[in-house]
């Protein structure tokens, strides 16, 4: 398996940046967040995330959505809904989100 970046899109499009800590008991989470891979795929402009964990604990994920209005369905989801608030209650320390419109993009591949 090889592991390679999100594709560049044609801009724009919308990112959404979640950091966060987790806390020292995050049983179920990994579960849960398999559910909410297959929620967001099925999405019409969703187009893909990137995640990270360093060994400190801080995480990153940014999931790219073609517009706002595809951002928005994601966010109203109700098992989304759910899955935040059971989030806040016991996984998370802390964590922060940022959204952005993305205006430029391109990308690299070696060959061979």
């Amino acid at each position: 398996m090889t592991t390679q970046p999100v594709a560049a899109f044609e801009p724009p499009y919308v990112m959404a940046v979640f950091s966060s800590v987790r806390t020292a008991d995050d049983t179920g989470l990994d579960e849960l967040n398999d559910r909410m891979e297959e929620i967001v795929q099925a999405i019409p402009g969703y187009l893909g995330y990137e995640s990270a964990r360093n060994p400190e604990g801080l995480g990153i994920t940014v999931a790219y959505f073609r517009d706002h209005e595809s951002l928005t369905v994601w966010r109203e989801n109700m098992e989304h809904q759910a899955a935040m608030k059971k989030g806040r209650a016991d996984w998370y320390e802390s964590y922060t989100l940022h959204v952005a419109t993305v205006e430029r993009s391109h990308g690299f591949v070696r060959n061979g």
